[in-house]
């Protein structure tokens, strides 16, 4: 099954501009929660943005699950 989501993603990425904006700004919002994360010590600006960010993350992951159950529902039926 994760395979068959993988080849989605996959085939998404390279026909669906708005899935590939979306996949590379969650990438984006990933790489900055990692480097907030990786600090030793967070300051409160720190955790205010690494939570900001993570909410933002989990909006764009919601959208790009939608296009993915939209594109199963149009071409499976």
């Amino acid at each position: 099954m994760e395979r068959i989501q993988d080849e989605l993603k996959a085939h998404l990425m390279a026909t669906d501009e708005t899935f590939r904006r979306l996949a590379e700004q969650h990438a984006e919002y990933k790489k900055k929660i990692e480097a907030i994360e990786a600090k030793p010590h967070l300051t409160n600006e720190d955790e205010v943005e690494e939570h900001r960010l993570k909410k933002l993350k989990l909006r764009l992951k919601d959208q790009m699950t939608e296009i993915m159950a939209r594109y199963k529902t149009e071409h499976v039926a």
